[in-house]
């Protein structure tokens, strides 16, 4: 079942008042600011789409149909289903990068928010060698990464944002491809 615009929309808009973990944003000005990096970056549709939707699983609506997964993996199992296993994997994978940055990039760490400080010890801390070699094997691993420091960035009540249009316009985009 192919995902209406409207619906689209929706759960994108729907995002709107939504709390960001004690961030100065909201889930909607978040994910259109992560897309608005993606877009400016040169990202393909399905990347905008990716870096837009990475924290969808917090939609209500995607927590009804997945519960009890974390948001990573419900937005993952959201995007798979419309999208395709490209994006479901950096979707899923935008938890780890966190993890393989702090790991792999020294100064990584001092950019992070105190609340995302805070989730990284809830979600495993640094990765290991074996699993940054693992995670950096995957031939999306860059565009997680990516998607991961755009997510970090797109946290400023001031920052630039896609319009919903824009996001819009890249599904339809996206779907003419297919």
């Amino acid at each position: 079942m192919t995902l209406t615009r409207e619906a689209l929309a929706e759960l994108v808009d729907g995002l709107a008042g939504l709390p960001y973990g004690g961030e100065a944003v909201d889930q909607r000005l978040h994910a259109l600011q992560a897309g608005w990096f993606a877009a400016q970056h040169g990202g393909d549709d399905e990347l905008v789409l990716a870096a837009t939707l990475h924290d969808i699983g917090r939609a209500r609506a995607v927590r009804e149909e997945w519960p009890g997964l974390p948001h990573e993996l419900s937005g993952a199992e959201f995007a798979r289903r419309h999208l395709g296993e490209r994006a479901a994997w950096i979707i899923a994978q935008h938890v780890p990068a966190k993890r393989y940055l702090v790991a792999t990039d020294a100064e990584y760490h001092d950019h992070l928010s105190p609340a995302s400080v805070a989730s990284l010890k809830v979600q495993g801390g640094p990765m290991t060698a074996e699993e940054v070699t693992e995670f950096a094997s995957h031939p999306n691993a860059e565009e997680a990464v990516l998607v991961r420091r755009w997510d970090d960035d797109a946290k400023d009540p001031h920052g630039p944002a896609l319009a919903t249009a824009d996001v819009l316009a890249a599904y339809d985009r996206f779907l003419a491809s297919r």
